[in-house]
């Protein structure tokens, strides 16, 4: 007669991949320079997640790593450590022919300078249609899909001037129709109001609004500019190569028009590490140790001399 039959135990849950619903991933994101006898660590272990269809904003002073940041996700630089994924794109892993394809197809991107943007022999209409004739795209879909961007953007009128003819907002405009010519995932912008007055910037700030509203990109910003960060739903802070605080603002709030405020939050990486704000312990006097303490509702720092 046989005896019950034995089965191993169900496996324990596993727990999602950190990012497995975000278009663009960084996780522990490293990026090292090394020039001669000097070592620059641009990056330091960043973590960073952009769910499809939103329109970030990345902020931080000179030297914080946000260039370098974009340069990474724009694959023109590769990472030295960590994970960064695109659209499912692993970008330690691309061969050079499919790091090609990665900045044809999958991200498009704005530089600061409007001169970088744009080729000064070509008109609007030439410039918009070459990443797409480039791509193999056939004439009749190349010139509906140019007259769309310029339209969409408000530069219809600029489609046969060239750089020299145009504006530097409407170098701009043309600028962001050319990134997203080949329909990219996702679109970067190097400040991409920093030579601009407020009201052209304006100008350009709305067509990448247009550009994530109306034609589907997902939208990571690099700005110095309060007047935009404080236009989109979330604002990411970079501090020393890491994410140190975001800003959320609800759809009331931007519905509104005005800069909004928003919400303020520090950012816990996934080794629990937050950054507190260089005010906070200088009037706390904290130093390289501190005493916490675990609370019903919350965490107190305390200093290391300070007793409860």
């Amino acid at each position: 007669m046989a005896g019950p039959s034995l089965s191993l135990p169900a496996p324990a849950a596993q727990e999602p991949e950190y990012g497995h619903d975000a278009l663009v991933v960084c996780d522990n994101l490293v990026r090292i320079y090394q020039t001669e006898s000097v070592e620059v660590q641009a990056l330091q272990g960043l973590d960073l997640l952009v769910h499809e269809g939103e329109m970030v904003a990345i902020v931080g002073a000179s030297g914080s790593g946000k260039s370098t940041l974009l340069q990474v996700l724009a694959g023109v630089d590769a990472p030295t450590a960590g994970r960064a994924r695109v659209a499912g794109h692993d970008l330690l892993a691309l061969t050079r022919s499919e790091r090609v394809h990665y900045r044809r197809n999958v991200v498009g991107f704005v530089r600061q300078q409007t001169a970088r943007n744009l080729v000064p022999y070509l008109t609007a209409g030439e410039v918009v249609d070459l990443p797409m004739s480039i791509a193999g795209r056939s004439r009749a879909e190349r010139r509906q899909r140019t007259a769309q961007l310029l339209e969409a953007v408000g530069v219809a009128h600029c489609a046969d001037r060239r750089p020299s003819e145009m504006s530097g907002g409407e170098q701009q405009r043309v600028a962001i129709c050319v990134a997203l010519a080949n329909e990219p995932r996702v679109l970067l912008a190097d400040e991409p109001t920093g030579e601009l007055d407020s009201e052209t910037a304006q100008e350009v700030f709305t067509a990448l609004r247009t550009a994530n509203r109306d034609l589907g990109a997902t939208i990571v910003i690099v700005t110095h500019d309060a007047a935009v960060s404080g236009q989109v739903a979330r604002t990411v802070a970079i501090r020393d190569g890491r994410t140190s605080s975001e800003v959320l603002r609800s759809h009331d709030d931007l519905a509104a028009g005005a800069h909004a405020l928003g919400e303020e939050y520090a950012v816990m990486d996934r080794a629990g590490r937050v950054q507190v704000p260089r005010e906070f312990r200088e009037a706390l006097a904290l130093t390289r140790r501190v005493r916490l303490a675990l609370e019903d509702d919350h965490v107190e720092i305390r200093s290391a001399g300070e007793s409860r």
